[in-house]
């Protein structure tokens, strides 16, 4: 694979001012999180981005895309009471999540999740909002004479109202009730203006305001009456005379927490509101800080880089007289900190923080000094890059502008980074009106591109100018009917013969555009203004009412993909639901649809009479795939979808299938194969139109990748296919690493899961619950949510973990004591929500690949393996098919099958490649030598260049005398490389934006492969964007800078 490594694309993250957890910190539950927790992250361009956890894994789901000259300054989530109304199961609705934001502005956001748009908006005559914060949720705090909780009052609202500071001084209550968003009271003090800076609540009817003249009020939210008013001092003597307090926070004691301008820490007494202590913690300001769940940890962050740790002192919980002291700091940011974020179970316990630096960075609270912090990438999860292969240009968007490229070819040796000579800007188109983009693409032949907004959908045509010295794009508009333009979209693809345009609106309904070209070269294509709606499968996800529900944001699509041939359509979701349809062509009552001078369609006759049928467009319909069972939902959410191409070496004509009189279906066996990439990182391969595992997939189940596949943090971002050269080889790709898979071997059994080491009769014999006994009841020492965990020798805070005991004068008699015990099984969650894919059905998994093996090996390939080569297959006939998994196929003789246990199984290795002499390189007479390529780009995988690529075949025999005389050719014999790698990565690339393919098809035409020639190289464009090269603000120099 030969590789341009670009740096030329300017796309530039933004700061992070906002972060908020949707659920509050929550020691008494167990697990690493409830389903429904998620993370929002407000940018500086109006951007909020929605991470789930995972359980440690960290994936950006979605984007709720911002606009022109917006900013999010403060972001909330609330829950809803749940329902009183039971379904027919007895179960009670949960309440419903929801998001606040503010900007620069005097308006309050609500965010629809699952449209990604505003639902609702509240302004009011005050002034511009600079905080925000959300009512406790409410929780029984009175008892009865009995002992037990007494239920609201009657008309009390249990929900969360919401509280907005101002730049007058104001405080504004906001109400959440009846799922509106109105205003309820204003609370302002008698004195002078003064801007609110920070707002919290030290319990759900008191809220605790700081100001911008050196004060801290206290106000009762019920009747808006000032409790306190706490003075703050004067200000350092060399700056401001008023001290900004920019962050308050309470204990759960009620202690209350401020962070000023002078980088002081001061604690506040809960009840009469006295200074108990402070602690100069910062150099600069200090803007945000961090509570754990239990009041005995606090991190604080400010304007000089600095994360700083403190404890509270002392053993007794109930003295009074304990000291918090600074424990350590650390600088895990290069620019300011502006917001944290807590969230705390019995098993996690994490803090995030972001800041203008623009990268999210994970540190564990509860076990920091045992644990190492971890960086999220600030590069978006879904690549906003595009390429067309065969013309070579490459596009990116971000915002409101599209950049295209052209990146030229290059013949020298080495791996290239591409300067000002190879690549060139030949278009850049610039949106007006006020949304960014939410995606954009590119058609395969270049020619066209599409961008959408939330509100709108424009297409434009490219050709080359004519005549300029340097080479252009013209860019040129083409008009949409009103029904394709008009509703936006969040995603927009292309098929890859250019005749369809995927859209998925707001409400993440699914159109289908269909383009139709013109006869004349110099037109520009129609769209069609009749669309086609393709129907989901209807889908419900149920949680508990503890957790509360998302609403339609977990049947969000966040992935969509064409077939190679265009005739199969999937989608996937972010609740791990898959979607998809074929296209059938119109026999008998093919409809007849023509292009008037307005784009609209008009048709001679129609093929239905009711108005459920499918649409027919130019003698086509689309309809659900019609499998012997629909896709089941994943255990996690879709990450990627792609189908698997034909290689390039085995492409032939396909015969045609009959489905009925009216349709035909084109036979689409081989081309139906959808590889899946879930969150959890499990890879997956379905036959669409059978509707079950590929035979790849069952016999290498999850438990049978690698290794250092399975503990990769990042997530994958996307996915390309290499198929010259008769390879099968599938590419992913994260922020930080770049992953092969050789799909045409199997993965060798995992670790400890030898043949002869469980059989499938002590699989089935296994139960799936877990021993109780005193090592096998004890969790796994996993993290706590952030990095993994730190080795002693590196950890400097904290006793440690283990502590010597020696009773007496036997030291031979000393015992080591674990002083952070670990939890037991009794005390864990349920088994599907701690750990979704466990040991049990990993044993399970790997029994049944075992059998399907096994199988492989006795049962003949009936039917031929879709997209062979018919040279291939002349030359290797003899052998037999070759399998997926890089063995012979054929069903090999009863004599070579072993059938007692002194049968031995070995595999033998034959290539013709000409041999070396040792003495020099050359090559015996009468060989005739392959010419090579002239290399391009070198690849990233240089030692993959120089693999074997030699057919092994695996032989059962008694001797050697039954091994039967094979003659296996070898494309590029290798000394160093017995037989084609099953998988490859490296993590050489770093911050890394897109791969997008550049020329898949090389130059040559498939006669000459199949006359003997290499074939062609993948060349491919890795898109990075470093740190170094991103434009960032000022920040603070310390005095020793």
């Amino acid at each position: 694979m030969d590789v341009h490594r670009c740096r030329f694309v300017a796309y530039n993250p933004q700061a992070i001012n906002a972060l908020a957890f949707s659920h509050p910190p929550s020691p008494e539950i167990s697990g690493r999180g409830v389903p429904t927790l998620r993370l929002a992250i407000g940018r500086a361009n109006g951007d909020i981005e929605i991470w789930n956890p995972l359980r440690g894994a960290w994936l950006q789901e979605s984007i709720l895309r911002g606009g022109k000259d917006r900013s999010i300054e403060g972001v909330v989530w609330t829950q809803d009471p749940s329902e009183d109304a039971v379904d027919s199961n007895g179960f009670k609705a949960p309440g419903k999540l929801r998001l606040f934001s503010i900007g620069s502005s005097s308006v309050v956001t609500e965010w629809n999740l699952g449209e990604g748009r505003p639902a609702r908006h509240s302004s009011g005559n005050f002034g511009e909002i600079w905080c925000l914060a959300a009512q406790p949720r409410w929780k029984p705090t009175k008892k009865d004479k009995d002992g037990k909780f007494l239920p609201p009052a009657e008309g009390e609202y249990t929900g969360q109202h919401l509280a907005v500071g101002c730049a007058d001084g104001s405080v504004v209550i906001l109400s959440t009730e009846d799922g509106d968003l109105r205003y309820l009271r204003s609370m302002r003090p008698s004195t002078k203006k003064a801007r609110v800076l920070s707002l919290t609540f030290q319990d759900r009817n008191t809220a605790v305001v700081g100001y911008a003249d050196s004060s801290i009020r206290i106000f009762d939210i019920r009747n808006g009456r000032i409790l306190r008013t706490v003075s703050m001092g004067k200000g350092p003597v060399k700056g401001s005379k008023e001290l900004l307090v920019w962050c308050v926070k309470c204990l759960p004691d009620g202690t209350i927490i401020s962070g000023d301008s002078a980088g002081e820490i001061r604690f506040w007494d809960a009840k009469n509101y006295s200074l108990i202590q402070r602690i100069q913690g910062h150099q600069a300001d200090v803007l945000d800080i961090a509570v754990s769940a239990d009041g005995e940890s606090l991190i604080s962050g400010g304007a000089d880089q600095r994360t700083t740790v403190y404890k509270l002192g002392g053993s007794n919980k109930n003295d009074k007289s304990r000291r918090w002291k600074e424990i350590t700091h650390r600088r895990y940011h290069t620019h300011d900190i502006k917001a944290f974020a807590v969230y705390e179970t019995k098993d996690i316990s994490i803090v995030v923080s972001g800041g203008l630096d623009t990268i999210p960075v994970v540190v564990p609270l509860r076990e920091y000094g045992a644990e190492h912090h971890r960086k999220l990438s600030n590069l978006p999860q879904i690549p906003q890059i595009a390429s067309s292969p065969s013309s070579r240009l490459l596009m990116s968007w971000w915002e409101r502008e599209i950049n295209i490229w052209y990146i030229s070819k290059h013949s020298g040796a080495g791996e290239q980074l591409l300067d000002g000579t190879s690549h060139k800007l030949v278009g850049k188109v610039l949106f007006q009106g006020e949304e960014s983009l939410t995606s954009a693409a590119l058609s395969s032949d270049g020619k066209l591109f599409v961008a959408a907004t939330i509100a709108e959908v424009k297409m434009f045509s490219l050709t080359w100018r004519k005549g300029d010295s340097k080479p252009a794009l013209r860019v040129q508009k083409i008009d949409l009917p009103p029904a394709v333009a008009i509703h936006g979209a969040k995603s927009v693809t292309f098929s890859p013969n250019s005749q369809w345009i995927c859209l998925i609106r707001a409400n993440n309904d699914i159109n289908l555009a269909r383009i139709v070209s013109s006869s004349n070269p110099k037109e520009n294509p129609q769209i069609l203004s009749q669309l086609i709606d393709l129907d989901r499968i209807p889908r419900h996800i149920r949680h508990k009412e503890i957790y509360g529900t998302l609403g339609q944001y977990e049947r969000s699509i966040r992935c969509v993909v064409f077939s190679e041939d265009s005739r199969i359509l999937a989608c996937g979701d972010i609740g791990g639901f898959i979607d998809s349809w074929i296209l059938e062509d119109v026999v008998e009552s093919r409809t007849d649809t023509r292009v008037k001078a307005n784009g609209q369609a008009s048709s001679d006759d129609e093929f239905s009479d009711g108005d459920d049928a499918p649409v027919v467009l130019e003698g086509q319909r689309w309809i659900q795939t019609p499998s012997e069972s629909p896709i089941p939902r994943l255990k996690a959410g879709i990450l990627l979808l792609s189908f698997r191409p034909s290689n390039l070496s085995r492409k032939k004509s396909l015969t045609n299938g009959t489905t009925n009189s009216h349709f035909t279906r084109p036979s689409l066996a081989g081309t139906d194969r959808l590889m899946i990439l879930t969150a959890d990182h499990q890879l997956s391969e379905f036959e669409l139109l059978k509707g079950k595992l590929s035979d790849w997939s069952r016999r290498n189940p999850k438990a049978y990748l690698p290794n250092e596949f399975t503990i990769l943090k990042d997530r994958a971002m996307g996915a390309f296919w290499d198929v010259n050269r008769s390879r099968e080889r599938f590419w992913l790709y994260g922020p930080t690493w770049m992953w092969m898979f050789n799909l045409s071997q199997d993965f060798p059994p995992p670790d400890g899961a030898a043949e002869n080491k469980d059989s499938p009769g002590a699989a089935k014999q296994r139960t799936k619950k877990r021993k109780r006994d005193d090592e096998e009841g004890k969790l796994p020492k996993t993290n706590t949510g952030a990095g993994d965990r730190m080795p002693l020798s590196k950890s400097d805070v904290g006793m440690g973990r283990k502590m010597r005991k020696i009773v007496g004068d036997e030291e031979a008699n000393a015992q080591w004591i674990d002083l952070k015990p670990e939890r037991t099984r009794d005390d864990a969650i349920e088994e599907d929500e701690y750990e979704p894919y466990n040991d049990s059905s990993a044993a399970n998994d790997s029994a049944l690949a075992r059998l399907r093996r096994e199988q492989s090996f006795t049962e003949p390939e009936t039917r031929e393996r879709e997209g062979e080569d018919g040279g291939r297959d002349k030359e290797t006939n003899h052998q037999g098919q070759r399998h997926a998994n890089g063995t012979s196929t054929t069903s090999p003789s009863s004599s070579i099958i072993p059938s007692t246990k002194s049968q031995i199984a070995f595999a033998v290795v034959i290539i013709n490649g000409p041999p070396v002499a040792k003495g020099d390189n050359a090559l015996p007479k009468g060989k005739r030598v392959q010419s090579q390529k002239s290399k391009m780009a070198v690849a990233v995988p240089e030692k993959l260049k120089r693999e074997e690529q030699a057919s092994v075949s695996i032989q059962n025999a008694t001797d050697a005398d039954s091994v039967p005389d094979l003659q296996v050719q070898a494309q590029e014999p290798s000394k160093n490389s017995p037989r084609e790698r099953r998988w490859w990565h490296t993590h050489k690339y770093r911050d890394v934006l897109g791969i997008v393919p550049l020329d898949q098809l090389g130059s040559g035409s498939d006669v000459e492969q199949e006359q003997g020639e290499d074939g062609f190289n993948l060349e491919v464009a890795v898109v990075e964007r470093p740190m170094w090269d991103v434009d960032l603000p000022g920040r603070y120099v310390r005095d020793y800078e």
